[in-house]
C-alpha cells in the first residue's frame, strides 16, 4: 500500500507542474475520435497538462453510480460535514464501505446532489437513496480532474491513493482503471450481483474512469484494450476541455477564494488550462 505522504507528493506534483519520468498513457481512438471499446463498456479519459479529454460514443450515458458516487458524498462530507464524520468518510473511499456510507447519506442527505452542482456533473442522479444512484464516467473524470486542479491535497484522492486491497465486503479491488501504468488511486464499484462493474482512477498527468455490464475481468481487459504506453496527445487530435464551473466554496468564502485564485494565476499556463467537461 502507498503511504499516505507518498501519495499526496505525486498528487501534488500534478497540480504544480512537476513531471514524472513516464509519460501518461494514450487512449486508442477510431476515425471519429471516440475511444473504441464493446457497446457495454463505457470509457472517459483526460489528459491533465493540455486539458484534452477523450471517451467512449457513450460516455455521457447515466448508468449505475455503485459505489462510485461515494467520492461525490465523501467530497461533501470531507469540505462541508463535521469533523468527526471526516475519518469514517475516509474509511469508507478506501474500503468501500457501505455502512458508513448509510450513516452519512442519513445525516447529510443533500451531499451528493451539492457536489454535483459543485462540480458540474451534468450526469449524476441520486433521487433518495446513495445506492440507486447513477453517473458517468465523463462525470467521474471531470470530478477527478478538477479535484486535481483545484485541491490537490484533497483527503477524497489521498484516500483513493491509500485504498485496501480488499474491500469491507471482501471483493478484491483490483481490476479496471487501477491496472493501467501510471495510476495513483481508485475508487472501484460493483453490483450487488457482480453483473456490473466501475472503476475511476487518476495519475500524476491523467484520470481515466470505466464502466461495464459484465465482470470485473471483463472491464480490465477493455480498459489495458483501449489504452496505449507512448506519447501524451498533442493540441490537435481531441476538443479542448469547456471552462470548469466554478467551486463554490472558492467563489463564495472570502478567506479561500482569493488565496486559491492567486495559487491558480500564478501557475504555468500548461497547468491551468481547463481540464474540467
Amino acid at each position: 500500500m502507498r503511504p499516505l505522504a507518498t501519495a499526496l507528493a505525486v498528487v501534488s506534483l500534478t497540480a504544480f507542474g512537476g513531471h514524472l519520468a513516464s509519460a501518461a498513457p494514450a487512449p486508442v481512438v477510431d476515425d471519429t475520435g471516440a475511444i473504441a471499446a464493446p457497446s457495454s463498456t463505457q470509457i472517459s479519459f483526460a489528459h491533465t497538462p493540455s486539458g484534452l479529454r477523450s471517451g467512449t460514443a457513450n460516455e455521457h450515458e447515466s448508468r449505475a453510480g455503485v459505489s462510485i458516487v461515494k467520492m461525490y458524498l465523501a467530497e461533501y462530507v470531507l469540505t462541508y460535514g463535521d469533523p468527526a464524520d471526516h475519518a469514517d468518510a475516509t474509511e469508507m473511499i478506501r474500503s468501500s464501505n457501505d455502512a458508513i456510507a448509510d450513516r452519512l447519506h442519513a445525516k447529510y442527505p443533500q451531499a451528493i446532489s451539492s457536489t454535483v452542482a459543485e462540480f458540474g456533473l451534468t450526469d449524476t442522479y441520486v433521487p433518495g437513496y446513495w445506492g440507486v444512484g447513477t453517473t458517468s464516467t465523463h462525470d467521474m473524470v471531470t470530478y477527478l480532474e478538477t479535484k486535481k486542479r483545484t485541491d490537490p491535497g484533497s483527503p477524497v484522492l489521498a484516500a483513493m491513493a491509500t485504498a485496501y486491497d480488499t474491500a469491507a465486503d471482501g471483493y478484491p479491488q483490483d481490476y479496471g482503471t487501477a491496472l493501467i501504468a501510471g495510476v495513483v488511486g481508485t475508487k472501484w464499484g460493483w453490483s450487488d450481483d457482480r453483473s456490473f462493474h466501475a472503476s475511476a482512477s487518476f495519475g500524476p498527468d491523467f484520470s481515466v474512469a470505466a464502466s461495464t455490464y459484465g465482470s470485473a475481468a471483463q472491464l480490465s481487459e477493455h480498459v489495458l484494450g483501449a489504452v496505449t504506453e507512448g506519447v501524451p496527445p498533442g493540441p490537435e487530435p481531441g476538443p479542448r476541455l469547456q471552462d470548469c464551473p466554478p467551486l463554490g466554496r472558492l467563489a463564495g468564502d472570502p478567506l479561500l477564494g482569493p488565496p486559491a485564485q492567486d495559487l491558480l494565476d500564478g501557475l504555468p499556463p500548461v497547468v491551468t488550462d481547463p481540464i474540467c467537461g
